[in-house]
Parts: C-alpha cells; structure tokens; sequence
C-alpha cells in the first residue's frame, strides 16, 4: 500500500479559506497568526503548503513573543525558510516594532499661522503648480496628517469639502488647517480663495470638525485667511 500523500498547496483550498481571499474579504482583523505570516511567506515547499510551513514556524517558535526575537540566523535553520523569507518576515516584525514605539509627544504641534506655513514653506514655495495641502491635527493641535487634496488652479466647484473632511473623519482628527500655494509667489487671496474658505468653514460647522485657518503659501511669505477675517 502506497504511503505517498498528496501535498495541500493554498489552490487546494476553497477560494474563502485562502488567507488572501479572506484578508481582502473580511480584513486582517479575521485571520489567525499563522494564516497572516503565510501571506508574508507567499509559497511553501514542494513537500508542504505554505500555511503548514506557517503553522510549522509559529509552532518552533512557540508563538509570536519568540518569533518577534528571532535572529536571522535562528530562522534560515527552519526548513523552508531562505534567507528571502526570513528577511521579509524580520521586516515585518521590525515594522510593527516601530509603529508601537512611536512617541507622538514629538509631533509638530501648531499654536499659530506662522506654525502651520514653517511647516509647509520649504515644500510649497518652489512648486510651479497650485497644490491643495490640508493638515490635520488632533485636540492637542498635533499634526497627525498632511494629504495633497487637489493639484491645479483652485476652483470653489473643484475642490470638494467631501474630500478634505473624509479624510478628516478617516483619521479622527479634531480639526483641519487647509494650505495652497500661489506660484507666482504673491500669496494675496483671491475671490476663488475666499469662496472655497467659506464653504470649508460652512461645512466643517455641520461635520463639527473646525476649519482653524486658510493658508496661502509664496515665496517666503503666507497670508492666514482666519487673520484676514474669512474664517
């Protein structure tokens, strides 16, 4: 009687069971720790499917506290784990790492109009195109964002108050400072500048996510909207 067993790879699997499938479908939030290092691993062995060889390392490791320690060396000992998929699983280790040691006491935190374009100044005096920037800041006036909204002249029907408070909601941010620069470098508001403030701080009131300033960005110089009155 023969002892050969046909090895399982993941197209084996039912389409709802593959760790990708499941990850787009319901979230990261849904697979277990060895279907998530799978998706790192990418492929197996000839002799075994790349969620056993997950399953297999988690279990040499005896879960994630050890795994997180492992060195390079300790991995590429496993068999089926090169030096390509211990480097991206040490990666990932290293990522996460880093996320849960940031420190958001050093945030850029904004107290003023000349806070909010040091912040920007360097990065939008040179651009040659119009760039809609918004910074969103948490209750601390922290920013824990910066998104180009738009690039092109500022237009009230063009830029939608959708897309700079989506994004505000997205990030549950306390409120928003908007910046654009003038290319010209003179950063006098226009009629198309104070319509757009307008219907910002408009909506902002109804989303209960505030509009702190308008800023105009040119050559080393900045108008605030809010100084002018407009907000």
């Amino acid at each position: 009687m023969s002892t050969n067993t046909k090895t399982l790879m993941i197209r084996d699997f039912p389409q709802d069971e593959r760790p990708r499938e499941r990850f787009i479908q319901h979230g990261p939030g849904s697979l277990s720790n060895h279907e998530l290092i799978a998706i790192l691993l990418r492929n197996g062995t000839k002799d075994e499917s790349v969620l056993q060889l997950a399953n297999r390392l988690l279990t040499h490791f005896e879960g994630l506290r050890q795994l997180k320690s492992a060195t390079l060396e300790e991995m590429t000992e496993i068999k089926g784990i090169g030096s390509a998929k211990a480097i991206q699983l040490l990666a990932a280790v290293e990522i996460g790492r880093r996320i849960a040691n940031l420190n958001y006491t050093d945030r850029y935190v904004i107290r003023s109009p000349e806070d909010g374009a040091n912040y920007v100044m360097n990065d939008m005096r040179f651009l040659t195109q119009e760039h809609f920037v918004c910074l969103y800041l948490n209750t601390k006036n922290q920013v824990i964002h910066k998104q180009t909204i738009f690039i092109g002249s500022l237009n009230a029907s063009i830029v939608h108050p959708r897309e700079v408070f989506r994004e505000a909601l997205k990030r549950s941010a306390a409120s928003v400072i908007a910046l654009h620069n003038h290319p010209s470098g003179d950063p006098s508001p226009s009629r198309e500048d104070i319509e757009v403030t307008k219907r910002l701080v408009e909506c902002g009131k109804i989303i209960g996510i505030d509009l702190l300033d308008h800023l105009i960005i040119g050559e080393n110089k900045f108008v605030s909207l809010k100084e002018k009155g407009y907000i």
